[in-house]
């Protein structure tokens, strides 16, 4: 039995500012120039908005955004945690504020300059979370370093090594290099690529099972699945969201689990996702999957279902990622490919492949998984 609001919000409106590693201007704008795109893509104005949604990482305070939009009156405020393991919350967070009637149009934003200012993936400084305490002064500063333990394990249990994460990463960018909103626009790998990239951290990843740093803005409209159909686009419902945070788990550091093998948060999102909808593996027709690293797409592969445990790495291999493939995923080159906007731009990915407008269009797209690790959706064409 459904338990949310299954097919009663929609996304109506999605924007975004160029990819690139030095902007030239302040996060704020970038926010205000993508929120500015994704109001008037949705056929509205900023007056319209009455609620905003971004991460509790993002700079740009509400208050400067909604007085640089100029946004009447705003009803609902809030923010997710987790980085990107909470992209696909925000759109949660939206839905259930528009289901809830406190609001009617509600933006999300997500901006930096996560390559020209403040780098995610540079250590230094002191530490500002206790809970840092359990393994920076170990020398784990970098999100690189403390995933790659929790991988590590996760591939051993599977006979996996880094030779089988090249198969994701020459896909991943064959999609971005067919993209032109890609900084890897025109520029594919081959496997022998990927294996000749140094190291980050031995023996798990590669410098191309890394995500980027990028610098942009990506905003979306989250609106009632009622009102979406008197705007301009195709209706994307969201068919069903779920969030998964459980005992033991952690942003960074997923390795307080007593099983070590598998991806907890992410069992557990699928399974809301799948009762919720009423739908399973099969009646997907793409995904978008966060891969801040590679090794992630494969753990989801798994989480949802589309293969069994162990066999993601096959799956893979035979090619089933590709757009002739059994699922198509990151069609827009994923944040490896794309851009690094903390799993946003994965989001309108998916409405652009139910509004039939993707650069590299998937068949007769029904439904698209949006996968962020401890959150997701199922978008579904209205």
């Amino acid at each position: 039995m459904a338990r949310t609001f299954a097919r009663r919000a929609a996304i109506a409106g999605i924007g975004h500012t160029e990819y690139s590693k030095d902007s030239g201007r302040s996060e704020l704008q970038l926010a205000c120039e993508a929120a500015r795109t994704a109001i008037a893509d949705a056929g509205l104005i900023p007056a319209d908005i009455d609620g905003t949604v971004t991460f509790t990482f993002d700079t740009s305070g509400e208050h400067d955004v909604v007085n640089n939009l100029g946004i009447r009156e705003v009803r609902w405020m809030s923010r997710t945690p987790n980085g990107g393991a909470g992209a696909a919350a925000t759109v949660q967070h939206a839905a259930a504020a528009v289901h809830a009637g406190i609001c009617r149009n509600v933006l999300i934003y997500r901006a930096f300059n996560e390559r020209s200012g403040k780098r995610f993936g540079v250590s230094g400084g002191p530490v500002h979370n206790p809970s840092e305490n359990w393994y920076a002064p170990y020398g784990l500063r970098t999100p690189a370093q403390m995933y790659s333990l929790w991988y590590h394990h996760w591939m051993l249990a599977r006979g996996m090594t880094n030779a089988d994460l090249g198969h994701y990463t020459v896909a991943a960018r064959a999609y971005a290099a067919t993209n032109p909103n890609a900084w890897f626009h025109g520029r594919p790998i081959t496997y022998e690529d990927h294996q000749a990239s140094r190291w980050i951290v031995e023996p798990v990843l590669r410098l191309l099972d890394c995500c980027q740093e990028s610098d942009g803005g990506v905003a979306i409209v989250v609106t009632s699945a009622e009102h979406a159909r008197d705007l301009p686009n195709p209706v994307v419902e969201i068919t069903a969201a779920a969030q998964g945070d459980l005992l033991g788990g952690s942003t960074l550091t997923n390795y307080y689990h007593d099983d070590l093998s598998e991806f907890p948060e992410a069992v557990a999102v699928a399974r809301q996702l799948w009762e919720d909808s009423g739908l399973g593996p099969d009646d997907v027709q793409a995904a978008m999957l966060y891969e801040n690293f590679s090794p992630v797409v494969f753990m989801l592969l798994e989480a949802y279902g589309f293969c069994g445990r162990g066999e993601s790495a096959a799956f893979v291999r035979e090619g089933n990622l590709g757009p002739d493939g059994k699922l198509p995923v990151n069609t827009h080159g994923g944040l490896l490919g794309e851009a690094y906007i903390h799993g946003l731009n994965s989001i309108i990915e998916g409405v652009r492949q139910l509004r039939g407008t993707a650069v590299n269009q998937v068949a007769s797209a029904q439904h698209i998984l949006v996968s962020s690790g401890a959150s997701a959706l199922i978008l579904g064409a209205g």
